[in-house]
């Protein structure tokens, strides 16, 4: 799990939020225990991440496009 916890860039405590949360699939095994956690899951949790972050980036754009842009008509505006 430290691994995992490692490569997302945040603390096995979140980790193991994100399997609460469903985010993650994983199990607590053994005694002492210890978490073990599908890397499928991980794929998909950052696959879903990438997805978000695109969507964000898209919505900004949209926030920002004039409306003669949005018609095909007119000059882009460019902000510098």
């Amino acid at each position: 799990m430290a691994n995992v916890a490692r490569s997302l860039g945040i603390t096995p405590v979140e980790v193991i939020a994100l399997v609460h949360e469903g985010r993650l699939r994983g199990l607590e095994v053994g005694s002492p225990s210890r978490w073990r956690i599908d890397l499928d899951s991980v794929d998909d949790y950052l696959d879903e991440q990438a997805e978000i972050t695109r969507r964000a980036a898209l919505w900004r754009q949209s926030q920002e496009a004039s409306f003669p842009e949005l018609w095909g008509r007119g000059a882009l505006r460019r902000d510098e």
